[in-house]
């Protein structure tokens, strides 16, 4: 695997890009500390940009199935480029319009690149080696979360926001400078053009519906999302609670680190254990270090739980993208991955908001439970709900045998 010069190209293209996206993540959120009091209305702000992802989801799937996945990507650079240019307007003119237009067309590029990547990753790596590619892919993703938030603290206290989004347009643009190296065989995409441009994003529902263990894990996803939606505005809450702006830093690097000591471990776990049972197992470790955040006011104990989580994350979604992209059928991978988008998206968005109005409303600590006894319920739910399935399908093979 580690021969493949496309390897290299998406590993190194993507630690460029997580620089660059990392390090405009905390200006978005320093901007938005400067211009805008209410966390419930930065959750709106958020919210705009992932609805338009939402919306260009179908079209994006069959455009990735019926298309040069190349293409789509140098496209969706060009956009992700073309994004920031609004944001230097909104720190120019200090106006919020400007940057939700910022939001809403860099959602809209990453609404085509993200399952891009994803559909692509099959293409040019074996089937034995997805696993630790996911890993890997993990991690550089990580690494450059780690490096862009820390960079990007380190530079807002010498330089200006306008200039930390200078240094986002120029990752972007390298991104999209390494996206022109990638070689790869598609010359099947051609003579599949015309059946795919007919060929409807609704197919993806029976698909999935045939690959149960496909559809537990695509289920079971929903859990991280309850953490991950509100994680940014958690993480401003923290720093509020304990009065201290460098423990932001810390949440992002213990949890990153956590997150790639997981996903390193993964493939050595997963070749004892059922993938499934780790991911029930892994997602009720979500559930309780949600509910652990209701001691965050010792910033020990809020590292911890966060670190944990990352473990956590780090086993979880190197062993669903595996399943994905090894059970899902090739034809259907751009339509099933813009499908996944959209619902991570919109699980996004709800937990977005409801996190912006618990904090305005209930509170922080409420709200961890909330969240944290939800998480609880639907894992014990789905986790009966497999079981029964389990035990259905082994009398069905008795009886026939």
């Amino acid at each position: 695997m580690w021969k493949n010069r496309n390897v290299w190209i998406l590993l190194t293209g993507e630690f460029i890009a997580g620089i660059g996206l990392w390090t405009g993540i905390i200006g978005n959120l320093e901007f938005m500390q400067q211009h805008v009091p209410s966390d419930f209305v930065k959750a709106l702000i958020l919210f705009t940009g992932l609805l338009a992802g939402v919306v260009v989801g179908p079209l994006a799937g069959r455009i990735i199935d019926s298309s040069s996945k190349k293409k789509v990507l140098i496209y969706a650079g060009f956009g992700r480029m073309f994004s920031v240019l609004f944001m230097f307007l909104a720190i120019q003119f200090e106006s919020i319009w400007w940057m939700v237009l910022f939001m809403i067309v860099i959602q809209l590029s990453a609404a085509f690149y993200f399952p891009t990547i994803q559909a692509l990753v099959p293409i040019v790596v074996a089937e034995k080696d997805l696993l630790q590619m996911n890993g890997a892919h993990m991690n550089i993703t990580t690494i450059s979360r780690i490096i862009g938030t820390a960079l990007a603290g380190a530079m807002l206290a010498i330089i200006s926001l306008y200039s930390l989004y200078l240094a986002s347009f120029i990752a972007y643009g390298l991104l999209l400078l390494s996206t022109f190296l990638l070689d790869f065989d598609e010359s099947d995409v051609e003579s599949k053009n015309k059946n795919k441009k007919s060929a409807s994003f609704k197919e993806v529902i029976p698909v999935l519906k045939g690959i149960p263990i496909a559809m537990t894990a695509l289920i079971l996803t929903v859990i991280p999302m309850l953490f991950l939606g509100g994680f940014n505005l958690m993480v401003i809450e923290i720093s509020e609670l304990q009065d201290d702006s460098t423990i932001k830093g810390l949440i992002y690097t213990v949890e990153g680190i956590c997150f790639m000591l997981g996903a390193f471990l993964v493939k050595r776990i997963t070749e004892k254990y059922n993938p499934v049972s780790l991911m029930f197992i892994f997602t009720t470790v979500v559930a309780i270090t949600q509910l652990s955040l209701f001691f965050a006011d010792s910033k020990l104990l809020s590292l911890v739980s966060f670190g944990v989580f990352g473990f956590a994350l780090g086993f979880f979604f190197p062993i669903a993208a595996t399943i994905f992209q090894t059970k899902i059928p090739k034809d259907f991978h751009g339509r099933f991955f813009s499908f996944k988008n959209m619902l991570d998206r919109v699980m996004f968005q709800v937990v977005l908001l409801a996190t912006g109005l618990f904090l305005d409303t209930i509170g922080f600590h409420y709200m961890v439970l909330v969240f944290g006894l939800l998480s609880l319920g639907l894992v014990t739910y789905f986790g009966l709900k497999h079981s029964k399935t389990a035990v259905q399908s082994s009398m069905l093979k008795e009886q026939e045998l």
